[in-house]
């Protein structure tokens, strides 16, 4: 008498690597997930940036007349940037200006989701960006620790 099929202990064995794989692949579905919010604040960095790069064109300075937090494009509505935590973004954001530098910070919020009241300040993105008061081209200085 012949008999097909799966002894237990095949079973047993598959079901391992199954759950090894699953385990492998969750890992790695969350570093993935963190490295495209990271591209997130990287880009939002740089459209801030640009709106910068505009107003310095345009004064020869970002503090006379200041470029602030309301013309970066920053604020605490739905419709802004992030200037702070809150439950529906990953990152907040902050810049600072002297009179030729910019310097745009993204901090992120929470230590593994989305929101939270409490920025993690060891996961920062920051982009420091020189305009000359020349014609020349602007250098930007890409920073941080938040192992993106």
């Amino acid at each position: 008498m012949k008999r097909s099929g799966f002894t237990l202990l095949e079973l047993i064995v598959v079901i391992i690597i199954i759950g090894l794989l699953a385990t492998l692949g969750l890992t790695q579905y969350g570093r993935v997930i963190e490295k495209s919010r990271g591209a997130e604040a990287r880009t939002i960095l740089g459209s801030i940036r640009s709106l910068a790069a505009s107003h310095h064109l345009e004064y020869n300075s970002l503090t006379t007349p200041a470029f602030n937090a309301t013309q970066a494009g920053l604020g605490t509505d739905n419709d802004q940037i992030p200037s702070e935590c809150r439950a529906s973004n990953y990152f907040r954001y902050d810049i600072a200006t002297t009179d030729h530098q910019l310097t745009t910070t993204a901090t992120r919020c929470g230590a593994a989701g989305k929101g939270g009241a409490t920025p993690s300040a060891a996961k920062t993105f920051t982009l420091v960006t020189v305009f000359p008061s020349t014609t020349s081209e602007p250098s930007d200085t890409w920073g941080g620790d938040g192992g993106y």
